[in-house]
């Protein structure tokens, strides 16, 4: 539905992956001044002797190929293994006023921060100072708060195992567990969700399972640009004759069909392999009801014929099942097609290829986890694969679809504001010290918290915090109001620009980079979205003689702050993470035995994961089938001239960082500033497509909530539904609208009214985005 007449808007008719991934590469290669050295880091991403790629949690195959990289991996490593620096020099050349100016895209094209610097409000500059000094300030501004609860630590995904448990035993030593984290930005959902279904958070199944899956149901996700080495996986089980199914508002390229660049054939003949065998465009929001249908329509076909239902697992090892099967039953199928977008038909389709099916995976995304019932809705999941007992078994499971390549493994370790009794208990009786029990904060609670005043001091390992977080309009300002703002970062971003009182940058070996400390070189380790767990080796020179790796900066922080600690070694720890592996392994007994030994294995090891084996620890010690409640209500609020809208990940893009203005696989080209929505739509509201519209967060009377003159784009879409690119269209999300039980952001389903471009919007107020 795209028309060439929209400038940057043209028709991509070529497979996912292919040619265009392999000059997508080298582009990227190009662009960052690193052709020789960056190709010569790609060959060692994802292999036993080497690092762990950034740019995704998927995980590696037992027999690594030649290159285990994709096109969006290859990017992150060329985006981290640049020749360009941020050095201070760059710094001297420019404010901190200008360089808010800039596109997030040019502020990390900067390139690589080289030494410590720290914000001078006089000349509104950051300027070079010491190690020492850094470390001093730090643990000077901590030292000054009240109360510990004044200050927030948030944890970015991208950090090691050793680097986040560091972190947490530093956060609780200081005495609290507020502990924001990108975790509660994306899969909170599965955190909170999953343990009340099936005991654990996390997912049931293994790499090998996809090859004995029949059926692989893809609800909420785009493998191609988030996680690209799926492709590899998915492409192998259409050859070898499974259905894939996918249910997604929008039709994603790489669902409907990919190329791999390995197969010597497909890249000389032009061909590619068909993914998806059948496409499910359910409405932004509609998976809980979409698959309550799937349940209703089984329940039907097993009265009818019988056959359908594990009877034998469920009466083994379920619990719930009567009341959930009254419940779907009492659901009308009216409320359903309405609720999901899809009629009775195409459910009962869907739910006929799962009943055919012997074993089926479900994996599900952030497309299913950013609403304001996504805890719910993971738990609706699974009641579909307990119907048929399709966990614990070969070729059978839940897959949550991890985003950051450790995003799993900080929560593991301890990154988290709810810590359970057991891991509390057991770092009092490592350590000798009673860690604090009262919960911390969420992102969105943190954020809360900064703009009252009640937190004063930040500090963060990694990330693009304030750009990640929802409402730009509220988050913005309140990062303004922080005495202290302290980040651990590779490359400057614009949270570090949001200054308030003091901040100060402390740049970190990367990934791709050698961590000797003590003469000896270190290794790291890291936990995929499969639990397992295994090192990472970088093998480049640092970009800077000055860095410091994660561990030893959260050791410096810790050390400068407490002295001469009697129940901690900070600066041992900081140069031998074997012994904090040792340390992780006495927290967690059980989980980690013989960490250091396992780790040394190529490919790792794969920590305890009940389900798999059915073993469920509950409350009712099974599985339990969960009656939906649906806490978020109607984000339109009864309103029929609110649309929604779902925020989307270019192919150019790796969560906030912009590597370029390119979505080729949505035919979107050296822009993002479009929004997607239904032709039919467009004709009700008199719009047509290449028209310069406003979008406004439906509910927001300050008129501030706004982004302006973007071009509409018809694209096939549910009716009454729209997309837009993450992160320019957070200011339309609203910190208040999230998941009730997790408190994850509703950046996929926000309210919102679309209208023709005008100076002001109808109260009056200037129509503005929230810019810095």
């Amino acid at each position: 539905m795209s028309d060439p007449k929209v400038p940057g808007v043209r028709p991509y008719h070529q497979p996912a992956g292919g040619w265009g991934a392999l000059k997508a590469v080298a582009g990227a290669l190009v662009d960052q001044e690193t052709v020789v050295e960056g190709g010569k880091t790609l060959m060692r991403a994802n292999q036993p002797e080497g690092f762990d790629c950034p740019g995704c949690a998927w995980p590696d195959p037992k027999h690594t190929s030649s290159f285990e990289f994709c096109e969006n991996g290859a990017k992150a490593v060329a985006w981290e293994a640049t020749s360009k620096r941020a050095t201070p020099q760059v710094f001297a050349e420019h404010t901190v006023s200008e360089l808010l100016t800039w596109t997030d895209h040019q502020i990390e094209d900067l390139g690589r921060l080289t030494e410590p610097m720290a914000y001078d409000p006089a000349d509104d500059r950051y300027k070079p100072i010491t190690w020492d000094e850094a470390f001093a300030r730090t643990a000077a501004g901590l030292k000054a708060l009240k109360d510990p609860n004044e200050a927030e630590f948030y944890a970015s995904g991208r950090a090691s195992n050793e680097a986040a448990f560091l972190y947490q035993l530093m956060a609780r030593r200081f005495g609290t567990n507020n502990f924001p984290d990108c975790s509660n930005m994306c899969h909170e959902p599965t955190s909170v969700g999953l343990p009340d279904s099936i005991g654990l958070g996390k997912g049931s199944v293994t790499l090998e399972d996809f090859d004995h899956a029949d059926l692989i149901m893809c609800f909420g996700h785009n493998p191609g640009t988030n996680h690209p080495r799926m492709m590899a996986t998915l492409r192998e089980a259409s050859r070898r004759g499974a259905t894939i199914l996918a249910f997604n508002p929008l039709k994603e390229r790489a669902l409907e069909k990919f190329a791999s660049p390995q197969d010597p054939v497909e890249m000389a003949t032009l061909s590619s392999t068909p993914i998806a065998s059948a496409y499910f465009q359910v409405k932004i929001g509609g998976d809980a009801l979409l698959v309550q249908g799937m349940m209703k329509a089984l329940l039907a076909m097993e009265t009818r014929d019988g056959g359908v239902l594990d009877h034998d697992f469920i009466l083994e090892h379920t619990a719930g099942f009567e009341a959930v099967v009254a419940s779907v039953e009492a659901l009308d199928w009216a409320t359903i097609e309405a609720g999901s977008g899809l009629s009775r038909a195409r459910i009962e389709e869907a739910a006929a290829v799962y009943a055919k099916a012997k074993a089926a995976i479900l994996c599900y995304g952030m497309g299913l986890t950013q609403h304001r019932d996504s805890s719910g809705a993971v738990q609706q999941l699974v009641n579909l694969l307990l119907l048929k007992g399709n966990i614990g078994r070969p070729g059978a499971g839940i897959c949550p679809l991890r985003g950051h390549s450790n995003v799993q493994g900080n929560r593991t370790v301890g990154i988290w504001e709810k810590p359970s009794t057991v891991m509390l208990d057991s770092l009092r009786d490592v350590f000798g010290f009673e860690p604090p029990r009262q919960h911390g904060h969420t992102v969105v609670e943190a954020i809360e918290a900064i703009e009252r005043g009640d937190s004063k001091v930040f500090v963060g390992l990694g990330g693009n915090f304030a750009v990640a977080a929802p409402d730009p309009v509220r988050t913005f300002a309140a990062m303004r109001k922080l005495d202290l703002a302290v980040h651990v970062a590779t490359k400057p971003n614009r949270t570090h620009l949001l200054v308030g009182k003091h901040a100060i940058l402390l740049p970190c070996l990367g990934r791709t980079e050698m961590d000797v400390r003590a003469g000896v070189r270190q290794s790291v380790t890291v936990e995929d979205s499969m639990s397992m767990v295994h090192a990472s080796r970088g093998l480049n020179p640092p970009a800077s003689e000055h860095l410091m790796s994660e561990p030893a900066i959260v050791a410096g922080i810790a050390a400068a702050t407490f002295g001469q600690d009697p129940l901690v070694d900070w600066p041992g720890l900081a140069d031998d993470y074997d012994a904090i592996r040792d340390l992780i392994a006495r927290v967690f007994p059980g989980a980690f035995d013989d960490y250091n030994d396992k780790v040394r294995v190529p490919g790792g090891f794969r920590l305890p994961v009940g389900p798999t084996n059915r073993v469920w620890k509950t409350a009712t010690g099974k599985a339990n089938f969960i009656v939906h409640d649906p806490k978020g209500g109607d984000p339109r609020r009864g309103d029929p001239d609110v649309m929604i809208l779902t925020t989307l990940r270019s192919h150019d893009q790796y969560n906030t960082t912009i590597y370029g203005n390119d979505d080729r696989y949505r035919g979107v080209f050296g822009r993002r500033d479009v929004i997607f929505a239904n032709p039919d739509d467009l004709a009700r509201m008199g719009l047509a497509q290449g028209d310069l519209v406003d979008l406004g967060a439906a509910f927001d009377e300050t008129g501030e909530r706004v982004v302006r003159a973007f071009t509409v784009v018809a694209r096939d879409i549910p009716p009454g539904c729209l997309a837009a690119y993450y992160p320019e269209t957070n200011v339309v999300i609203s910190l208040d609208d999230h998941d009730q039980r997790s408190g994850t952001p509703a950046y996929k389903s926000a309210p919102v009214r679309l209208r023709k471009h005008q100076a002001r919007w109808p109260n009056g107020a200037a129509a503005a985005t929230a810019v810095p």
